[in-house]
């Protein structure tokens, strides 16, 4: 049993927290798990001063993630011992009751907390939590365009119009969208549509910019140059990525890594009779759509991945061969994280052409003021590559790479690595 005393002479509590929207229940026991606390609700605006009056150096704290948890954790973290912040689906699977009130739900995170029994999740630094919630917004603007889009066909397909191929709102595409004959208050619709279409676009450009500059930022910069070693890996998937590992470091190995991505399969065992179902998906949806989308790239552009994949299809449904290649990529993501290594089967060459692609879709200020061929060349020096490289032949045209003393001068931390 943990120590039920603190050195003052004050006995151990264990405080459970339910958070809601306006209100949070809180509740405290001691290690027998009598009440000392009585259950009461704390409203949202008054919660703060709540914990810096009553809240102890020696107490234990435990919450369930939901919307905002991360702010209830800044609060109180340094005003107690020890917060543990509770998988709420697990949480459901271990303590599952057929009664279930707000004072209830406080009961049972404190009997697991003092049991030691909390699926416990990782408090992700303030840093993580913001790209993530850019990650997020990101892909809500991307649904938004896809259901105005999906309106604006809608509405020509009552009329039996064949809309042109391509993007709406650019090019001779966009005139066709501004003369289809509609009427007047078809039309009014639709050129509504055809505005906020724009507007989410730009949001979009927007934040895919802002991704940019911190996929070069000195928190990210290190670990983005060796996910983008990857084929079929762009910025967008690089920070997702890392947006949603976060530290490399807290994952011992690659195995713990594809469970955290919910790539890992599914067993079903009865018996004596033991069948292996799909992949769980119990983990960070986001980590998978990169890694899968990141994979569909990769079968475009890399022919050993492309043979590895059509051999995979001959006893597998595409679907489940694709995963098959996402889950190798993310295997080989953990060993460059880990070992701070390139990629071995890249050639020089190709990891130059991966750099340039990464420098034509950042402006200058993403760069830190390089040029294209200039950032390049930074990422392969950083990768321990290419030193000698000054010219490449991809994309059926030479490519010129800058001279490693140009970026030495602008940038003369790199002479200290060597």
């Amino acid at each position: 049993m943990k120590r039920a005393e603190d050195t003052s002479g004050q006995e151990k509590r264990y405080i459970g927290l339910d958070v809601h929207k306006h209100y949070i229940t809180v509740g405290g026991m001691n290690a027998r798990q009598e009440l000392v606390l009585r259950q009461r609700n704390v409203e949202m605006e008054r919660f703060q001063r709540w914990a810096e009056e009553n809240l102890r150096k020696t107490d234990e704290v435990v919450l369930e993630t939901t919307t905002n948890t991360w702010d209830i954790y800044d609060t109180i973290a340094p005003l107690v011992e020890r917060v543990v912040v509770a998988n709420p689906a697990e949480v459901k699977q271990i303590a599952n009751a057929r009664v279930k009130t707000d004072n209830q739900d406080v009961v049972r995170l404190l009997r697991l907390l003092i049991a030691g029994m909390i699926p416990e999740v990782w408090v992700p630094p303030v840093e993580v939590r913001e790209l993530r919630a850019l990650i997020s917004y990101r892909w809500r603007l991307v649904k938004m365009a896809t259901a105005i889009q999906n309106r604006m066909h809608s509405l020509l397909h009552r009329h039996n119009i064949q809309a042109p191929d391509g993007k709406i709102d650019t090019g001779e595409n966009r005139e066709w969208w501004e003369q289809v004959p509609l009427s007047s208050l078809e039309r009014l619709r639709l050129n509504q549509e055809l505005k906020t279409l724009r507007l989410v676009r730009e949001h979009r450009e927007e934040v895919e910019a802002e991704l940019g500059r911190l996929s070069t930022s000195a928190r990210w910069a290190r670990q983005a140059v060796h996910i983008m070693q990857l084929p079929g890996v762009g910025i967008i998937v690089t920070m997702t990525i890392l947006s949603a590992i976060g530290e490399i470091q807290r994952f011992p190995s690659a195995k713990k890594l594809v469970g955290y991505a919910g790539f890992g399969a599914g067993i079903e065992r009865s018996g004596q009779k033991e069948r292996e179902k799909g992949i769980t998906k119990s983990g960070r949806k986001e980590l998978r759509w990169a890694l899968v989308e990141a994979a569909w790239q990769a079968i475009r552009s890399n022919a050993r991945l492309r043979a590895e994949y059509d051999q995979l299809c001959k006893r597998k449904h595409p679907n489940q061969a694709i995963v098959a290649i996402a889950r190798k990529l993310l295997v080989i993501l953990w060993c460059l994280l880990n070992r701070q290594e390139s990629y071995n089967p890249a050639t020089d060459e190709d990891l130059a052409y991966k750099m340039l692609t990464w420098a034509w879709h950042m402006d200058k200020s993403a760069k830190r003021g390089m040029t294209n061929q200039q950032f390049a060349k930074y990422g392969l020096l950083q990768l321990g590559r290419g030193e000698h490289l000054t010219r490449i032949v991809k994309g059926g045209k030479p490519r010129r790479i800058a001279p490693k003393e140009d970026v030495l001068a602008l940038m003369p931390e790199l002479s200290s690595k060597e």
